[in-house]
């Protein structure tokens, strides 16, 4: 029974599909030329304009190999600046080409980081996201989600273009599943069929047999399905796992899983069983059986000890309106935070101004622990409301043994939050609901198949713990993947220092970097 793969870029997912078992080969040169430019797309009854890579929606695929080299030349036709972050690939010692604007590189001239969008927004997506910083208020959520680019069934105008996935009876597919949304996390199944998860974020873990998964923004999953049910269609289906009283997108996305052959074809396919949009019992159950594969061809080197102890406070919180009137409550502006402080993004980019020395760009002090301990899932001061603004970074030295707790606050508004480090993968040693206690909590990690990923879930009013060696210098960005937190400043960065030699050393500047303006 051979595996197949395909990529077939995403919106809300991305499935990959290949005849035969990828085999080592020498590393090859890949060339590719994006031309972003604003193009016309039509979907649930209307047509707007976006900005896109190549006139495509989901945007073109970029097929290579471990080891191999892809030079991509930007060309930038849109009416924004703009930077790409290749999410998940590590970038050693070269955060130059990583993307966050105004982090690592200024814009190329002429929207904010480009990712393929798993949503789709009548209005045009950073108009809405400019109109809530301005307004102080939540944005408009969006109006579907999308399954490679269409919203499908039961979505206005979307049945003639829902995506359809052609399966042969009896053979198995390799989905590569990409959660490219921007606020909320999602169950996702299959009517009548398994579903196997073999990989997260790039790296294999303990097979999962499954009738859903629950995948947060910014998260990979590779996942088998095997086409073993009666010829036939069947649905794909997505909707939220929404935990929180902030606004949402309520509606379902769909696909269809076509079989090939000669059969009636229903008039309506069957559809997913999935959990309730608030079923916190049915995320848990999926996300705690993920574990490394931890075998001898793919180990796993979780540092046993720790030297760089770090614990951060996640929380979404509340500044003065600095207008005539805010649309956050009680006529204040919404914001977010790390250890209650909200990050300012500088006008220069802090990884020019730490190799070229600049000053005045960035403070190196973001605190090792919160300034003030208190009950952090229970009831707090509303002085806890407000937090300081700041362009603050945490510097490690090189080659440290590091664990950062993430801890949930009942600050603002809890929910979950997706954290992603950029320029590492790490281990997710441990996860928990209240406060971490120092003594107990460290007595429930696994640190025998933890699995390596790069974002993870902090639960609601909980506690999740990651270790990794901080062995590749350089600016990393480090953030909630829910775009609108992102947005209010639940961000940080981490500079890691060089080591002693020049392989354990940043990499030079590449010519013609674009200039800040």
């Amino acid at each position: 029974m051979g595996v197949v793969k395909k990529i077939v870029s995403t919106s809300l997912l991305g499935f990959l599909f290949l005849d035969g078992l990828l085999l080592c080969t020498a590393s090859n040169v890949h060339h590719y030329s994006f031309h972003l430019k604003e193009t016309n797309f039509t979907r649930l009854c209307g047509t707007k304009i976006m900005l896109v890579v190549n006139k495509s929606f989901p945007g073109p695929t970029i097929s290579v190999r471990k080891g191999d080299t892809a030079i991509i030349k930007v060309h930038n036709d849109g009416n924004y600046g703009v930077t790409i972050h290749w999410h998940g690939v590590k970038q050693p010692r070269n955060p130059w080409s990583d993307g966050p604007e105004n982090i690592t590189q200024c814009p190329i001239k002429l929207w904010k980081q480009l990712h393929l969008r798993g949503e789709w927004f009548k209005g045009d997506v950073k108009e809405l996201i400019d109109e809530a910083t301005a307004s102080g208020g939540d944005p408009d959520p969006s109006d579907a989600y999308t399954i490679n680019g269409q919203p499908g069934y039961p979505n206005n105008c979307s049945n003639e273009t829902t995506y359809r996935l052609s399966v042969t009876h009896g053979k198995t597919y390799l989905l590569r599943l990409i959660h490219a949304g921007m606020n909320e996390e999602v169950f996702f199944g299959i009517a009548k069929h398994n579903l196997t998860v073999v990989a997260q974020d790039a790296a294999y873990i303990k097979p999962i047999t499954t009738s859903y998964i629950m995948i947060a923004p910014g998260q990979t999953m590779d996942i088998l399905l095997t086409a073993n049910q009666s010829p036939s269609h069947y649905y794909m289906a997505a909707r939220p796992f929404f935990d929180s009283s902030a606004p949402y997108d309520t509606t379902n996305t769909s696909a269809i899983v076509q079989y090939t052959g000669t059969y009636t074809s229903p008039s309506s396919p069957p559809y997913p069983v999935l959990p309730n949009i608030t079923d916190k019992a049915a995320a848990d159950n999926f996300t705690t059986r993920i574990r490394a594969l931890a075998t001898k061809q793919y180990p796993v080197e979780v540092p046993k000890q720790v030297n760089e102890h770090i614990f951060i406070t996640v929380s979404v919180n509340q500044l003065p309106c600095n207008q005539a009137s805010c649309d956050g409550p009680s006529n204040t502006t919404l914001a977010a935070s790390l250890n209650n402080i909200s990050f300012s993004t500088p006008s220069v980019d802090i990884l020019q101004a730490y190799y070229r020395t600049l000053t005045g760009v960035y403070e190196p002090d973001f605190p090792r622990f919160p300034l003030t301990f208190f009950n952090f899932t229970g009831v707090s001061s509303d002085d806890l409301l407000l937090p300081t603004k700041g362009t603050k970074t945490k510097m490690i030295e090189y080659g440290k043994k590091v664990e950062i707790v993430f801890q949930g606050t009942n600050i603002g508004n809890p929910e979950n939050h997706p954290m992603h480090l950029h320029g590492y993968s790490f281990y997710l040693v441990g996860t928990g609901y209240g406060n971490f206690n120092n003594v107990t909590s460290p007595k429930t990690y696994n640190l025998i198949d933890p699995p390596k990923v790069n974002t993870i879930g902090v639960p609601k009013n909980g506690w999740a713990a990651i270790r990794f060696v901080a062995d590749n210098p350089g600016v990393w960005f480090m953030h909630c993947h829910l775009e609108r937190h992102a947005s209010w400043g639940m961000n940080t960065v981490l500079i890691v220092k060089n080591g002693t030699t020049s392989k354990t050393s940043l990499r030079p500047p590449p010519a013609n970097l674009p200039t800040c303006s």
